[in-house]
């Protein structure tokens, strides 16, 4: 109706993005302008609740503003609709929103299950293995250091005071491809069998021989936490899907459960790559 104005609830990103401009000093016309904006009230709509920024307006924010660490993580995961029970993510902005998620479920993670089909989880990899790949995927040389140390980092899951409890189901290709060439993953190998001893790892192998499983429909991590709900992380090939609906948990623990079913126990696993290990060793 004409002359009476319209009043919105502003969002919790919407305030987010208020007190991040306001810790800073920053006008909301200069924030405006900062990023590029012609129009003068979009910032105030944003933080108002009126009009709600894409992930990449909120990236343009945290650039503009400098923000860092744990204050940029949050924006960008509520730009990103965290705890939504579906979500992909393709941009930039949006897979690193979905990665800080990820990491904070891992820090309060209780049991994490691995499916990996054709390539050993970052968690188990070692240092050359994982820059071999960043250098063949053609990550910037500048990146690359920094994208080893983050998954390197990630191994706190499992070695921290009260680690988490590791379940991986590989398939054998996930052992069989020679990453960085042989001597490398005769490394690769031995760390991986090193880390399978430890007591909050369980190792599993399903060989070729087992035929179909459900391993062979894709690679999934299924996160459990007494702090949080569980959650489904899938990579994509330049994109990443976050499941947190019951229906779909459900699903994905009976395909993990099965799997199990399927694959060499623990012990005959550690044979089975020995074996591998071996004959490598030998060339």
């Amino acid at each position: 109706m004409a002359g009476i104005a319209r009043k919105y609830a502003a969002s919790p990103l919407g305030e987010a993005i208020s007190a991040a401009r306001d810790l800073r000093g920053v006008s909301q016309r200069k924030l405006g302008v900062l990023i590029g904006q012609t129009s003068a009230g979009l910032v105030s709509r944003w933080e108002s609740g009126e009009r709600t920024p894409s992930v990449d307006d909120v990236q343009a924010i945290i650039d503009a503003l400098e923000i860092e660490g744990e204050e940029a993580d949050r924006l960008l995961a509520l730009a990103a609709g965290v705890g939504q029970p579906r979500r992909f993510s393709v941009t930039l902005p949006e897979r690193r929103a979905e990665l800080a998620e990820l990491l904070a479920a891992e820090r309060t993670a209780t049991k994490v299950t691995h499916l990996a089909p054709l390539a050993i989880p970052g968690v188990l990899q070692t240092a050359d293995v994982i820059r071999t790949q960043m250098h063949e995927a053609g990550v910037p040389e500048t990146e690359i250091e920094e994208r080893v140390l983050t998954r390197i980092g990630r191994r706190d899951l499992i070695t921290r005071r009260n680690p988490a409890r590791l379940e991986v189901v590989l398939g054998e290709a996930a052992i069989r491809y020679r990453i960085g060439g042989p001597a490398v993953w005769a490394d690769q190998l031995r760390y991986l069998i090193e880390m399978g001893e430890l007591p909050n790892v369980e190792l599993r192998l399903v060989p070729y021989s087992a035929g179909w499983s459900p391993l062979l429909v894709g690679s999934f991590l299924l996160i459990d936490s007494d702090e949080a709900p569980s959650i489904v992380s899938l990579d994509l090939h330049g994109s990443g899907l976050t499941l947190r609906s019951p229906e779909d948990i459900k699903s994905h623990r009976r395909d993990a459960e099965a799997t199990q079913e399927k694959a060499m126990s623990p012990a005959e696993t550690a044979e089975f790559i020995a074996e591998i290990l071996h004959d490598l060793e030998q060339g």
